[in-house]
């Protein structure tokens, strides 16, 4: 489940509607969007930066997205949300879904988080 927000985590569930969509809609081509995880707003760098829940949530959907194409679908990209910290419409700086952990208090400043460094390693496979 998300920090904060009213929404489960289920990868299966992306799997699921990626092979539904293929069956059902001519094998389209997808591209998944707006992905993430959101996590209570936290200040502080040091904890911000370690987002095991979000590492987690990417690993598993990425692995569901990964089942759907070895059963066919036709996926081209997927877009974590999102790159960095932002405002959001329903919560404003209170969530945090980036993967890049961005100081509002100073300067903007902004560090990679765990998830982000996992993101590197896992494109560059």
């Amino acid at each position: 489940k998300m920090e904060g927000v009213a929404l489960n985590v289920y990868p299966q569930g992306l799997r699921e509607i990626l092979v539904y969509t293929k069956n059902n809609y001519n094998s389209p081509t997808i591209y998944v969007t707006e992905n993430g995880f959101g996590q209570t707003n936290i200040t502080k760098v040091e904890e911000g930066v370690k987002d095991v829940g979000r590492l987690r949530f990417y690993q598993s959907h990425l692995r569901a997205v990964k089942e759907a194409i070895d059963h066919g679908v036709n996926v081209k990209g997927f877009f974590p949300w999102s790159f960095m910290d932002t405002w959001e419409w329903n919560s404003g700086f209170t969530e945090r879904f980036g993967l890049i952990f961005v100081d509002f208090k100073n300067e903007l400043k902004r560090y990679p988080k765990l998830s982000a460094l996992w993101f590197k390693k896992f494109l560059r496979s």
